[in-house]
């Protein structure tokens, strides 16, 4: 689909795209142990809740590909190892728990060390497939939802660098494109690691989609313009109630949307959706760096003393939400028989 890619298996190491160095260098990253794909996850080398996943997933094959073990007790030792590790990197997005559950389910399987091995790859690469036909029927759910001439607004980036390929929130802006509609993004920048800026305003007019990079505070009087028709956003992790834990200013663009009778939807695989998470008050919230908000790239904006506050994400109570885009359809309050209904047609595996 794209010139570029966020993460690929490459016979017997990962190879993904520092998201750290757009817009300005594409440079691939190779990583031959899990601990270099847990470091990476940390660090924003990879982000977006499916892409985590997946590059958990890919993890735990590197564990069984790099490991010197002669024997299946041994091997799973190392890989039960590797999944505390990669489990302990970031603890908002879902889809890394769901992953290496999926991959864990794997690991009990296999007669030998090198069929468990191969099966361990093969896993990882159907993670990543799935994800590819997920974010597809996704993104024709949610295209359907847009009107030729609509003004979209998102924040964040749920696009291609979010995922395998193609995106969430911004596949469903891909869809409507596809579709022949004619829209315009606006796209916060999303402080302050400016995911909306480096990422999601480099995808779009990489593909001629027509997006306007505004600050985060200007999303009130874009709204206010009536510039955009509605707001559509990714998310890490969607409680059964609809609630949705998404980057840091989501729930202000809700409440934005709701002020000025916009509707605003979430787009998320199901995987997102976490039925052992009761409430948005359930999901754990990442802190980051203070240094993350102080400066950018190594260059101080603020006193290097100041106190920071630095959640990386926020939840949107599900009030605000007007339907919740999934690979399924459109769920729409009361979300939660919706949800669970989904859920109940694709299974639960790994949960």
């Amino acid at each position: 689909m794209s010139s570029y890619y966020t993460i690929r298996w490459a016979g017997d190491h990962v190879s993904m795209i520092d998201q750290r160095r757009l817009p300005t260098e594409e440079l691939y990253l190779r990583h031959d142990t899990w601990q270099e794909v847990a470091h990476s996850i940390e660090t924003m080398v990879i982000r977006g809740a499916p892409a985590i996943g997946i590059a958990a997933a890919m993890g735990i094959a590197l564990a069984a590909v790099s490991s010197r073990a002669t024997t299946l007790p041994a091997l799973r030792a190392e890989l039960d190892e590797a999944g505390r590790g990669l489990l302990a990197t970031r603890p908002t997005a879902v889809n890394l728990a769901w992953a290496l559950r999926r991959m864990a389910a794997v690991a009990e399987r296999g007669d030998s060390v090198e069929a468990l091995t191969r099966a361990l790859v093969d896993e990882a690469q159907a993670v990543y497939n799935e994800d590819v036909a997920i974010n597809r029927a996704l993104g024709r759910h949610g295209g359907a939802l847009i009107d030729d001439g609509d003004g979209v607004m998102t924040i964040c980036n749920a696009g291609s660098l979010a995922v395998s390929e193609y995106g969430t929130a911004l596949g469903v802006i891909r869809a409507a494109v596809e579709a022949g509609k004619r829209l315009r993004v606006f796209a916060p920048e999303t402080r302050p690691f400016l995911q909306g800026a480096r990422l999601t305003s480099w995808e779009l007019h990489r593909e001629g989609i027509p997006v306007t990079l505004i600050t985060d505070g200007m999303a009130a009087t874009v709204m206010a313009r009536g510039l955009v028709r509605l707001i559509v956003v990714g998310a890490d992790r969607v409680a059964i109630n609809g609630d949705a834990a998404n980057k840091i200013g989501t729930y202000g663009l809700a409440v934005l949307a709701k002020y000025h009778h916009l509707p605003f939807y979430v787009a998320a695989p199901l995987s997102t959706v976490d039925p052992a998470t009761s409430t948005g008050a359930d999901i754990p919230i990442e802190y980051r760096h203070p240094d993350e908000v102080r400066g950018f790239r190594g260059e101080r904006t603020a006193p290097a003393e100041v106190e920071v506050f630095n959640p990386a994400f926020d939840v949107t109570p599900s009030e605000l939400i007007a339907g919740i885009i999934t690979e399924r359809g459109v769920a729409r309050a009361p979300f939660e028989p919706a949800l669970l209904a989904m859920l109940g047609k694709v299974g639960t595996a790994g949960r």
